[in-house]
């Protein structure tokens, strides 16, 4: 676990919760309590996967009785439609193991396919150095060969509500799951029993009272279950906002790859990526700082569309004068104009001698034959859909532990109420997926021996399979957003050459996309272990550029060397057997 310098330093009681802890039980006591076995509170994309998980088990849905608290009205959600041509601003990169989960849980078949989108390839690029890793479908095949279960795409792009609602739909014609919708949690209090071991006693806006054995936070980041359960969680706001749009462009013409490569390109300010849904919308997630945040969403769309393009395309420092032009003009009380951007940015790229006919001037034609370097940048944005363009802070959050104990017993925490993570590498949701993947089986597996889904012995599996796992994707994405953060000549230099090593091993990249979810877990040669513990170690190479370029350059060795040589190992092993 992390040292106790760093807990101190960041540690937060979910302080900004509603108090949930009733400072008398007499109510308890007066009250007609409903009986529930699992008690959800939040329907998000958590809560509603868990409870999805939970009623498409024959046995789970015979055994139990399964209550979703959420304070929001579903029926939104439910009935959610857009425009054909236009798309919601909150995307997710949906990998292959979560997809298969959300198959196995009848949930994926009410996905609407047509607002979905494959992702064949990812490329990223320093935007100081120009270093490049790509990541491809076939570097997964590098590590474990073909086969009836080689995955047809590295992910899939979809909007959140799209599958929010397909989950909901699912849940329609589920008996043994009550949704409680536009009804909010007043409190939530201990059952008082002579000798302890009470149940949570959850009190609803409506007037009940839930008595429950399980009770489940997928309730967000200031969640009031972790606060009743008395968890305390560790974590740090980035000092980074992140600028959400959904941009419209041409479509890829016939002489290259159709819009299905994910495109993010790290700046010193944060990642900006470029996450395609059709063929001609994208999704945009650009991490920068707060004031330039406000700066950009202030502009006219014209102005946010220029900066777009230009912030895949332009040199840094052309890039960052740009970005003080944008900031003094607003200042000043004259917003830059999208002529004034325009003459700016042609003046810089003739200072740079960048060629009219390359794919990295914005004045390039994306209609004609396209120019060799096309797909090493994403289309050029011709517009942002209106009313796409919001902005939402960044933090770093993660539970002490995911199950309460002691008078907070009887909970367990799933999604982002046990953790946060920075987006620059789209692992959010999938987190919390697994999560609600290996509580269910935890549930099931305590069924089937008869076991109480709400003790610790029960629970305890879940926090061991979920959290080690999570804290390893955590630290490292975090590392990243520090690494990539720093503008010293010498980092440049380390991290730039560990990019440069890594994507020439094509072994150690499938191992990293294992990790990331390429492939379910079953489709896996040796287990889940292999990819992590390689993926964690390449992540981690680059990582160690934060504390100096030496250890930077020993830690590429190590991927290069020791690290391959254990992948290679492994590989042996699992052929033997």
């Amino acid at each position: 676990m992390l040292r106790s310098a760093t807990r101190s330093r960041v540690r937060t009681l979910a302080k900004h919760a509603k108090p949930v802890r009733a400072s008398s039980n007499r109510f308890a006591s007066t009250s007609t309590h409903q009986e529930s076995d699992v008690v959800i509170v939040g329907g998000g994309p958590a809560g509603l996967a868990l409870a999805t998980a939970l009623s498409s088990n024959p046995l789970l849905r015979n055994s139990l009785k399964v209550v979703l608290v959420e304070a929001g009205d579903l029926s939104k959600v439910a009935n959610w439609t857009q425009p054909a041509g236009t798309y919601s601003n909150r995307v997710s990169s949906i990998t292959n193991a979560s997809q298969s989960f959300l198959q196995e849980i009848g949930a994926w078949a009410h996905v609407e396919e047509g607002r979905t989108c494959p992702i064949d390839e990812m490329q990223i690029w320093d935007g100081i150095s120009d270093a490049r890793i790509t990541f491809s479908v076939q570097d997964d095949q590098a590590l474990i060969g073909t086969g009836t279960d080689t995955p047809s795409r590295m992910s899939t792009m979809t909007e959140n509500l799209n599958l929010q609602r397909a989950l909901l739909h699912h849940l329609r014609g589920a008996s043994a799951v009550e949704i409680a919708d536009k009804v909010k949690v007043q409190s939530i209090q201990r059952e008082e029993r002579e000798g302890g071991g009470g149940w949570p006693l959850v009190h609803l806006s409506d007037g009940r009272v839930l008595r429950t054995r399980l009770l489940v936070g997928a309730d967000g980041f200031n969640s009031p279950v972790r606060a009743y359960a008395g968890i305390q969680s560790y974590g740090w706001a980035y000092d980074t906002t992140a600028v959400v749009a959904t941009l419209l462009h041409h479509p890829r013409t016939s002489f290259q790859a159709p819009n299905t490569i994910a495109y993010q390109r790290f700046l010193p300010t944060g990642p900006i990526a470029f996450l395609p849904l059709s063929p001609t919308a994208s999704s945009m997630v650009w991490s920068t700082k707060p004031h330039l945040a406000k700066a950009l969403l202030a502009s006219d769309p014209a102005v946010l569309t220029g900066m777009i393009n230009a912030a895949f395309r332009l040199p840094e420092v052309s890039l960052r004068y740009l970005h003080d032009v944008l900031l003094e003009a607003a200042a000043a009380g004259t917003p830059l104009t999208p002529h004034q951007l325009r003459e700016e940015i042609s003046w810089r790229e003739r200072s740079h001698a960048i060629d009219s006919r390359s794919a990295y001037s914005l004045a390039a034609d994306p209609t004609g034959v396209p120019p060799a370097d096309a797909d090493l940048l994403p289309p050029l944005v011709t517009s942002v859909q209106p009313g796409s363009a919001a902005s939402f802070p960044l933090r770093f959050s993660h539970a002490d532990e995911y199950i309460g104990d002691g008078a907070g017993a009887r909970t367990v925490l799933v999604g982002d109420a046990a953790h946060t993570i920075h987006p620059l590498a789209g692992q959010g949701l999938n987190m919390g997926l697994g999560d609600v993947d290996a509580l269910a089986r935890c549930i099931q597996q305590a069924v089937l021996t008869g076991g109480d889904i709400g003790s610790r012995t029960a629970l305890l599996p879940y926090a061991r399979a979920r959290y080690f796992e999570n804290h390893k994707i955590m630290a490292a994405c975090d590392k990243l957003h520090k690494l990539y953060g720093a503008t010293a000549a010498p980092l440049v230099w380390a991290r730039s050459v560990g990019v440069e090593v890594l994507n020439e091993l094509d072994a150690v990249k499938a191992a990293m996309m294992l990790a990331a979810g390429s492939r379910p877990p079953r489709a896996r040669p040796s287990g889940p272990q292999l990819g992590a513990d390689v993926a964690a170690k390449g992540l981690e190479t680059l990582a160690r550029g934060v504390s100096g370029v030496r250890g930077l350059a020993e830690g590429v060795a190590n991927v290069a060397g020791a690290g391959l040589q254990r992948l290679l190992q492994g590989l042996a092993n699992s052929q033997k057997r």
